[in-house]
C-alpha cells in the first residue's frame, strides 16, 4: 500500500511472512526509521551550525521488546562520533538529537481518531 504525502508516494509493504512481497519497507518500519532519521537531522542541524563535519557521524537504532506484548518497550539511538569530533559538544549533540519533533510527539502522544465513510458518488 502506498501513500500519497505532501507530493510524495511512499511505498509500503509487508514482509512475506504477514502475506506482502517485502517489495519495500513496512510502515513500522518507516515508524523507527522516522526516528533515527529525525535525530540524525538534529545533529546534522547542529554540526553545521558549528562548521563540525559530519561525514563520519553515524546514527544507529535499537529496540528493545517486552517478551509478553513483543511491543517495543525501549528505542535506544547512539550517535557515534568520530575522534576528531569537539568533545565539548558530546553532550549538546545529544540534547541536540533529543528535540526531534517525531521523539515529541511520542513524548506527548496526540489523540488518535479512526473513522470509516462510504464514499458516495
Amino acid at each position: 500500500m502506498d501513500a500519497l504525502y505532501k507530493g510524495f508516494r511512499i511505498e509500503t509493504d509487508q514482509p512475506r511472512r504477514h502475506g506482502g512481497e517485502a517489495s519495500a519497507p513496512a510502515p513500522f518500519d518507516l515508524f523507527l526509521a522516522s526516528l533515527g532519521t529525525c535525530a540524525g537531522i538534529y545533529v546534522l542541524n547542529f554540526c553545521q551550525e558549528r562548521s563540525i563535519p559530519t561525514e563520519e557521524i553515524r546514527i544507529y537504532l535499537r529496540t528493545e521488546r517486552d517478551q509478553g506484548t513483543r511491543m517495543i518497550r525501549r528505542v535506544n539511538i547512539e550517535i557515534r562520533l568520530p575522534s576528531a569530533f569537539p568533545s565539548r559538544y558530546k553532550e549538546a549533540v545529544v540534547k541536540a538529537a533529543e528535540l526531534c519533533t517525531v521523539t515529541k510527539h511520542l513524548l506527548e502522544p496526540p489523540e488518535m481518531v479512526v473513522v470509516a465513510k462510504l464514499h458516495e458518488v
